[in-house]
């Protein structure tokens, strides 16, 4: 029998630059093994079978995903144990609280042939500035996508009953939280549920709300006030104890895309493109902001200034991730030099090392 498995990102490539959330996923944890290393030395696949090894002894585990590189992980956590094992190379670089004690660096470069990958020196150098070059083009076009947005939301905030959204926000606080009061301080926990990667927009909602009784779908458009919602509700969350996991929007970092609050068996989030879900469950309900807050045919009366905007922002998009994609392939060319150049039974060592002591810690 295995354990439940929560698939989500620490960390995203968004309009804003690289974004790092991995701090507020470890705060709590009693152990934190560090990985050091360069591409290919298989930092992801020691992670991912050390998760597998302990995912099939029934414990739950949570897998961190890369946004730079579809099926590949950046960390795991195993809850119950508070063990967590990350990639600790840039570009999410992880501070230790205290050196030795809680967090503790492990060398993959001890497996590499210092010889061989000297003889790559002048071509490391230029596919890593090749790499560096894909990500700000990446980041300025996410950028110059957010402006486009910033235009498309100012539509519809002109268009809003700003009154009755405050009015519809406490009632739908209320409902979901109820008389809910806990007696202790709320752990929060910020994180992205999706976002762009080199093969496009990509989530793990369904994951994440798999086991969750009740899911609220925010229906709307940009400007509607499905953010706000979100960010009032984690205050309230705040202020009565209650444990929530944050998940921000993968495109604006500022901007929230989803609460989970296990403890009351609940999630709401946006449910919209390009994370558009619709209700699959009995339990599901939608919550539609266009309808309850937006004047009545804003979608019609700005149609053609909508659809210049739409077309804009989704090509800005798509060149970003283009340059993703082509920051991967780069990626996947100096893997190559690191993987010849490396022993991989001293990183099966490693990781039966690693097993060892996390079951020490028991």
């Amino acid at each position: 029998m295995s354990g439940k498995i929560l698939n989500y990102y620490a960390c995203a490539n968004t309009s804003k630059g690289f974004c790092n959330l991995f701090p507020s996923n470890l705060e709590g944890l009693d152990k934190i093994f560090i990985l050091k290393g360069g591409p290919g030395t298989g930092k992801s696949t020691l992670i991912r079978s050390i998760g597998n090894y302990w995912n099939e002894k029934n414990y739950d585990i949570e897998f961190i995903h890369c946004s730079s590189d579809n099926g590949s992980l950046d960390g795991v956590i195993i809850p119950k144990l508070k063990v967590g094992i990350v990639d600790g190379t840039a570009p999410h670089i992880i501070e230790p609280n205290a050196p030795g004690a809680i967090e503790e660096y492990v060398n993959l470069g001890v497996a590499w042939n210092s010889d061989k990958l000297k003889e790559h020196t002048n071509e490391i150098i230029k596919i890593k500035k090749h790499i560096s070059t894909c990500y700000e083009n990446a980041y300025k076009s996410f950028a110059k996508a957010l402006a486009i947005h910033d235009d498309w939301e100012k539509i519809y905030i002109e268009n809003m009953n700003f009154k009755k959204a405050d009015t519809i926000a406490k009632d739908i606080i209320a409902k979901l939280v109820g008389n809910s009061n806990f007696n202790k301080k709320s752990n929060i926990k910020h994180r992205f549920f999706g976002g762009a990667t080199p093969k496009g927009p990509v989530d793990f909602v369904e994951n994440l709300t798999s086991d969750i009784p009740k899911r609220y779908f925010i229906k709307g458009r940009p400007g509607s006030g499905k953010s706000t919602l979100l960010k009032k509700l984690v205050k309230e969350c705040t202020l009565r104890g209650i444990d929530a996991e944050v998940y921000h929007c993968g495109f604006d970092p500022d901007s929230l895309d989803m609460i989970v609050m296990r403890e009351l068996g609940l999630c709401i989030f946006d449910s919209t493109a390009p994370h558009e879900y619709f209700p699959s469950r009995e339990n599901d309900e939608i919550l539609d902001m266009y309808k309850e807050l937006i004047s009545e045919n804003t979608d019609e009366k700005y149609a053609s200034t909508l659809s210049s905007i739409t077309t804009k922002y989704k090509e800005l998009n798509s060149k970003g991730i283009a340059y993703l994609a082509k920051a991967k392939s780069y990626h996947d060319d100096l893997e190559k030099i690191y993987v010849s150049a490396i022993d991989f039974s001293k990183i099966d060592s490693i990781r039966d090392d690693l097993i060892k002591l996390i079951t020490s810690l028991k």
